[in-house]
């Protein structure tokens, strides 16, 4: 059984989203799935719609029940979401576990010993973790064989990243087992430019220990979880489904297991990182006054639009390639004939065409040097009968 904590002690950054859609996506793998939620604040029943008030039990009864003299099993409090999904939800009363534990011997395994009863129940389990440093997300950690660190590419998230990774690096240093820690760039934005500069900071210092996969900025993740949703129900052909399945393979193709000489490198790595994130912010905030980099001119943000938009009257496609040779796209509006539709390749890496649409619904692809893909900086997708995504395009 592998277990993944999802840690980031910055609230805001994704991470109930990526708990309960990256356990959903491995279930969906035919993967016996367990996402327990050891968030007080409860956002996994939420996300799943069940009803709080028909939560008669939770793990907080599971991780006090030995205490009590009175053992209650894992198995006992479950919701089935889904074929090969259940849940274990959390309650407010989370939020007194520290004080309820104090002075219990090996409180700090509360979790490791429940999970022990299930071992052979289930392949994967996802814990989401609450947004604090404490006996709650040190019994995560102390359970898993894997972290998973949702690092939001905004300013405000890398502001707090160092911090983050000092704490991370004390707690893996304080649990004895092997842990993999692997970090995931979440709410990415393309569009923007500081999101942009972070990620390639982050995947220039994380290398190896970081996923490759990006979970991008998507509208629809939040309507799912407005819903009730994992994001394979409310909308299996959207990017954020794409991304997470990508997420669950990647997670899935990995090798976990990790020799004892490579826990002190992963220290040393941490520590570096934490340095770098430091020397990053000294840059950004040395070169600019932060608070006009973040109210950036409505100039500087049509210079770093990528995306679809109206222009007198027109529809303009702009997209970022440096390394292409030719960008074009093909479309219900053409036909589907790319080569009546060449884009024009700016100095800055930048391609862009203005199409005179009618209103109407429209898919398109763009073709970049002979492949054809959908448009990054458009969200807006649909499945196509070859198992790919089509872009799509409303004009009123």
């Amino acid at each position: 059984m592998r277990t993944i904590a999802v840690v980031n002690q910055k609230g805001g950054c994704g991470k109930s989203t990526v708990s309960i859609n990256l356990a959903s996506c491995l279930a969906s793998r035919g993967l016996r799935t367990l996402l327990i939620d050891m968030d007080p604040q409860s956002h996994c029943a939420v996300g799943l719609a069940v009803p709080e008030e028909q939560i008669e039990l939770s793990i907080y009864d599971v991780l006090v029940s030995n205490s009590r003299g009175e053992p209650l099993r894992i198995s006992e409090i479950l919701w089935k979401i889904t074929e090969n999904f259940e849940l274990a939800p959390a309650s407010i009363d989370l939020a007194a576990f520290d004080q309820q534990m104090s002075g219990i011997a090996d409180r700090e395994n509360s979790l490791k010993t429940a999970l022990a009863e299930v071992e052979r129940e289930y392949d994967y389990v996802v814990i989401d973790c609450a947004p604090s440093v404490g006996l709650l997300t040190f019994n995560a950690i102390r359970a898993a064989t894997d972290v998973i660190v949702p690092v939001e590419t905004g300013y405000f998230s890398l502001h707090g990243l160092s911090k983050q990774l000092a704490t991370l690096s004390v707690l893996c240093n304080q649990c004895s087992q092997e842990i993999n820690v692997m970090v995931l760039a979440s709410m990415y934005d393309i569009r923007t430019k500081m999101g942009r500069e972070i990620l390639c900071e982050l995947r220039k210092h994380f290398s190896d220990k970081m996923f490759t996969t990006i979970i991008n900025f998507n509208t629809k993740l939040k309507e799912a979880a407005s819903l009730g949703q994992p994001i394979s129900e409310y909308d299996p052909s959207s990017k954020g489904h794409k991304d997470f399945l990508s997420l669950a393979e990647e997670l899935i193709g990995t090798d976990t297991h990790i020799h004892a000489e490579q826990v002190s490198l992963l220290q040393d790595k941490l520590e570096a990182i934490s340095v770098s994130a430091e020397e990053l912010l000294a840059t950004i905030e040395s070169t600019d006054n932060i608070e006009e980099r973040v109210a950036q001119t409505i100039d500087e943000k049509l210079a770093d639009f990528y995306g679809i938009r109206q222009v007198d009257g027109a529809i303009e496609f702009v997209t970022l390639y440096p390394r292409a040779e030719s960008v074009k796209i093909a479309g219900d509006f053409n036909n589907w004939q790319p080569v009546e539709t060449e884009m024009e390749k700016s100095v800055d890496g930048k391609w862009q065409v203005k199409l005179p649409l009618a209103a109407g619904r429209y898919r398109y692809r763009l073709v970049v040097d002979g492949q054809w893909q959908h448009d990054p900086y458009n969200e807006n997708t649909e499945m196509n009968p070859f198992g790919e995504y089509n872009s799509v395009l409303e004009v009123s």
